[in-house]
């Protein structure tokens, strides 16, 4: 009985040790701005509706339009299938978006695949394959970054991430708890099983 409880402990040890320093690495990495020039920018996709993009979306959509004013990359990679019921696509929104906020339509490429991030992260290294493209700078949330980021480079891309600091999902103490537990979860059930089960690419 003794050495059940000890085994017990040492197992909750364990987790407590893993969850902190996953949540740790969640919240360095949000905290780290990187964008070296990249064959492309990639934006992760959130809700949208009816071809508005959610206010996270928006901020996301803003970030990576800076990003492409900056000359970081000659073109944004916009990426996100639809729910039931939309009458489009994530990566179709982005790109109007974009388009009407004056991105020439000729430099954004929409990736209309995915339902969640380890999908989309599939879905644009495919197209990255097709246009011989290799490096990305991803746009999400902060807290979404490091699991983004691992994602994507374990497809095959040579990704750094610039989080959007302006959106809903960032702000408040309660708002980035809530995002990092979320992400702490997410990236261990990655780690573990090589799937995604968080079904959206990033808040919403």
């Amino acid at each position: 009985m003794r050495w059940t409880l000890r085994i017990l402990v040492l197992l909750v040890l364990a987790v407590v040790v893993v969850a902190g320093y996953v949540a740790g690495h969640i919240i360095w990495v949000a905290g780290h701005d990187s964008r070296p020039r990249s064959d492309a920018i990639v934006v992760l996709g959130a809700s949208q509706y009816n071809g508005t993009p959610s206010p996270v979306f928006a901020a996301r959509l803003d970030h990576a339009k800076q990003l492409y004013d900056d000359h970081i990359a000659p073109r944004i990679v916009t990426v996100g299938g639809n729910q039931p019921g939309d009458v489009t696509t994530e990566a179709q929104a982005g790109q109007d978006y974009l388009v009407s906020h004056g991105v020439p339509s000729n430099a954004i490429l929409p990736v209309r695949t995915g339902r969640d991030t380890l999908q989309s992260m599939r879905a644009v290294a495919s197209a990255f394959r097709d246009h011989g493209w290799h490096s990305a700078v991803l746009v999400t949330d902060p807290w979404h970054c490091l699991r983004a980021r691992t994602m994507a480079r374990d497809s095959g891309i040579n990704a750094s991430t610039s989080p959007e600091h302006t959106g809903p999902a960032v702000g408040s103490f309660t708002t980035d708890v809530h995002y990092v537990a979320r992400e702490t979860l997410a990236y261990v059930y990655y780690s573990l099983f090589g799937d995604d089960n968080v079904h959206s690419t990033g808040a919403v």
